[in-house]
Order: structure tokens, then C-alpha cells, then sequence
């Protein structure tokens, strides 16, 4: 007998599964369980995913739910791995606790890369491993190395094609093919998920705002995310939207919706903020928006791929600049909006939706990011790397690269050639840091 194991945290990720199911992605087992992983900060606080409006529409796909946080309890799925010595022990229990007795196991994980994904890619050392993503990450470099024991088990990298004719950069260290889950089996599902917003507010056709609470993430400070919010809502005025609805993160703190309404008032124009805890696809379903603002959210790719909605980005810039380290996996699809999808202050581009660049460009300008950020993972993209920055390096590209990383890989477009021994002499850089040390303590 086979038993199929679909972990989970997200319902978007879980509606993703369902439409995979239901295109044969998945060859015909004898037992489907849904593994339910609660990630929240607080998970005793935090309602997990079956807990919330639509799961009901794709708990029949699963012969059992099951959740991973009482199972390992008190540990947190995200910050728990067994030892390695540990690992038979774990694989016994989890089997006994799951009535799995000594039937073969299948797994479909989300992020491989970090628990607990990988933590059930270990116990389970003989399973095979589908992984699926629902985002733009599929697309950019694997986070972290991964054991070959885990890593050469992957059969392959299952994912929406959020941008038709990109191919994922994920895993591919391995080999792992992508396989696209089809888009009309996908947005099936999604319709029938679009009677859970049944107190939703009747608006057609305005202007929707989508809130990421980024400085939960530390990638904004709070008040740099409200002045995002509050110029999303200025820019779609600009544009003549007098209907504005904000989709905050279920997350964000109530201060991001005050500051909104305060400038709403100051631009008249009727500001709704929808608190109901829905995805973003089920308020496309039921309000089509005439614009769809956001900063680098997965959702602004299913509004235009997925649905045919207009979408403008803003405040890509400021993400490219501030991401740190280099290597933050939201990098590539921050680069991913930047290079695709129009600024919401160029009226031109969002009124007549022009793509920065094409798809073959952006594939290229994503291999030559996803090297600077994992060289030691990637090292067969340093030939690609060093010809697209030498021919396509210039004032507008040049953002989606730190100088000093290119100077550390010694690619085009660090510093000056005579000057390239700098960043490879110990000697050089322990007087810089003894400078800047000195520096510091006059500064204090």
C-alpha cells in the first residue's frame, strides 16, 4: 500500500495541492493524508489553515487532516529538526502515531530548504519527494545547500506558472525538472473557494491595495510600511480611482489602517478595508478589480497571469536596496515585479499595461541574480553571470546588484580591474576593518 503525505501551512498552498490532485499530478494512492503545519509566531494563538473559511471546500481531496503541532508538541514546526542520531526513532513514532504501520510513503513538501519540510524529508529517508511551490521563490536559487540524501530524492519541483515561459531556477542543482500545475485547474478551485467571502463588502471594480506587513519580516521598519500603504493609495488616486479597497496582511497591526484612512479623507476618496481573512484571488472573483496595487506579492502575478486583472508595483526600489543579506530568498521576486510588471507612478505603463521586459530577458536577469546569491550552489551560472553583466550592466539594471557582491565573486561591475586583488587581500581588508572600527569610536 502507498500513503501520500501533503504537508501544509497555507490554504493558498493547500488549494494549489487540490488542483494538482484534480489534474492527475499525483499518481492514485491508497491513503491521502493532509499534514497541517501551523508557522505562526504563536500557533496556540493563531487558527491554523483548516481552521479557516474554504478549507471545508478542499477537505475531500484528503482521506485524513492531521496536525503536525500536536503531533511534535510542545516543539514548533518551524524551529524543530530531530538529531540525526534520533532520526529511526522519529520515523518509528511518526509511523505509530499516524497508523502508517510499514506501508510506503510519498511525501509532498513545500519548502524543502528549511523546517518542516526538510525535517520530514530526513525522518522519512526512503520516501520520494514532490516539492510544490505556490510562489515566485520557485523561480530563484535553492536557499540553502541541501543534503544530497535529500536533495537527489526530489523528483520534482510542482508549480503555478505564475510567468508563462519561466522556468524555476529551484533545485535544479539536482537536476529536479519543473512541472507546471495547470491554470484552469487551479483557478477552478479557487472559484469554488469564492463563496467562503460571503461578508465581503458588494464593491465592483475598484482600486485594490494588497498590505505584506514586510516589517514583521524585518525587511521595512513599520512607519517605512505605512508610508508604502499610504502611497499605494495616493498613486491609485493619482490614477483617477475614487474606490479604494485594502487587503491588509492578517498580521498587520491596526496603526497601518488609521494612516490610510486619515489620507483617504485628506484625498476623498471612499477607502474600505476588508479584514475578513480571504485570499487575495477570492476578492478578484468577486470585485475585479480595476487595478491591483501591491509591492512584490505572489498575488500581483495570479491577478495578471491567472485572472487578467490590471496590476502596478511600487516600492520595488527601496526592497532592492534594503534586502539584506544578498542572498534574502524574497530578492527574486522582488526582482521579478521590478523587472515585469509597470510602476504605479508611470500613468502610461499602468494604463496601457507594458511589461519592463520580455520573458526570455527576465529568465537571463534571474540566472545572473540567483549566482550573485548562491555561487556555491550555482557554480556552473558564473559564465552566465559574467556575460550578462558585461553586456547588460547599466544604470537601469545595476539595482538588482550589490557593488560589493560583484566585487566578492569578482564579477563585471565590482570594482575597477586593477583594483580587483582588494577584495581577496586579508591584509587589505583587516585595515579596512581596523579603519572603520577607528571611525566608529570617534563617531560615539
Amino acid at each position: 500500500m502507498t500513503v501520500q503525505i501533503f504537508q501544509a501551512s497555507t490554504l493558498y498552498g493547500t488549494a494549489t495541492l487540490a488542483a494538482a490532485l484534480d489534474s492527475g499530478c499525483f499518481r492514485p494512492a491508497d491513503r491521502r493524508i493532509l499534514l497541517v503545519c501551523n508557522n505562526a509566531a504563536a500557533p496556540e494563538t493563531t487558527p491554523a489553515l483548516d481552521e479557516g473559511p474554504g478549507f471545508d471546500k478542499l477537505r475531500d481531496r484528503f482521506d485524513e487532516v492531521i496536525s503536525y503541532n500536536e503531533t511534535i508538541f510542545p516543539f514548533h514546526p518551524g524551529g524543530w529538526a530531530p538529531r540525526v542520531d534520533d532520526m529511526p526513532l522519529w520515523e518509528r513514532f511518526l509511523r505509530h502515531e499516524w497508523q502508517l504501520g510499514d506501508e510506503d510513503v510519498e511525501l509532498a513538501v513545500e519548502s524543502i530548504q528549511v523546517n518542516p519540510s526538510l525535517a520530514l524529508a530526513q525522518i522519512f529517508t526512503g520516501a520520494p519527494v514532490t516539492v510544490y511551490a505556490d510562489g515566485l521563490m520557485s523561480y530563484g536559487p535553492t536557499r540553502n545547500k541541501i543534503d544530497p540524501l535529500v536533495g537527489t530524492r526530489v523528483d520534482r519541483v510542482l508549480h503555478l506558472d505564475l510567468v508563462p515561459g519561466l522556468t524555476p531556477l529551484l533545485l535544479t542543482e539536482f537536476d529536479v525538472p519543473g512541472e507546471v500545475v495547470p491554470t484552469a485547474a487551479f483557478t477552478k478551485v479557487l472559484a469554488a473557494l469564492a463563496p467562503a467571502g460571503a461578508g465581503l463588502p458588494e464593491i465592483e471594480e475598484p482600486a485594490l491595495l494588497l498590505g505584506q506587513y514586510l516589517s514583521a519580516l524585518e525587511i521595512l521598519t513599520a512607519e517605512q510600511e505605512e508610508n508604502l500603504h499610504v502611497r499605494m493609495l495616493r498613486g491609485a488616486a493619482a490614477l483617477g480611482h475614487t474606490r479604494v479597497v485594502f487587503k491588509p496582511h492578517p498580521s498587520a497591526p491596526a496603526s497601518f489602517t488609521r494612516s490610510l484612512e486619515q489620507e483617504a479623507e485628506k484625498l476623498k476618496v471612499e477607502l474600505t478595508v476588508v479584514d475578513t481573512p480571504v485570499l487575495a484571488e477570492v476578492l478578484y472573483q468577486r470585485m475585479r478589480p480595476a487595478l491591483v496595487v501591491g509591492c512584490f506579492s505572489t498575488a500581483l502575478l495570479t491577478a495578471q497571469a491567472l485572472y487578467g486583472l490590471p496590476v502596478a508595483r511600487i516600492g520595488t526600489e527601496v526592497l532592492l536596496e534594503q534586502l539584506a543579506p544578498y542572498e534574502n530568498s524574497n530578492r527574486i521576486p522582488v526582482t521579478i515585479v521590478d523587472a515585469l510588471l509597470p510602476d504605479l507612478g508611470d500613468r502610461a505603463a499602468v494604463t496601457e499595461q507594458r511589461a519592463g521586459t520580455d520573458v526570455e530577458a527576465l529568465g537571463a536577469l534571474i540566472r545572473a541574480v540567483g549566482f550573485a546569491m548562491q555561487p556555491k550552489i550555482y557554480p556552473r551560472l558564473r559564465a552566465h553571470a559574467e556575460s550578462w553583466l558585461a553586456k547588460n550592466l547599466n544604470a537601469g539594471t545595476v539595482r538588482y546588484f550589490k557593488r560589493r557582491r560583484l566585487s566578492s565573486l569578482a564579477l563585471p561591475g565590482g570594482v575597477p580591474a586593477q583594483l580587483a586583488f582588494i577584495p581577496r587581500n586579508a591584509t587589505v581588508r583587516r585595515v579596512a576593518r581596523t579603519a572603520r572600527s577607528l571611525r566608529n569610536s570617534v563617531r560615539r
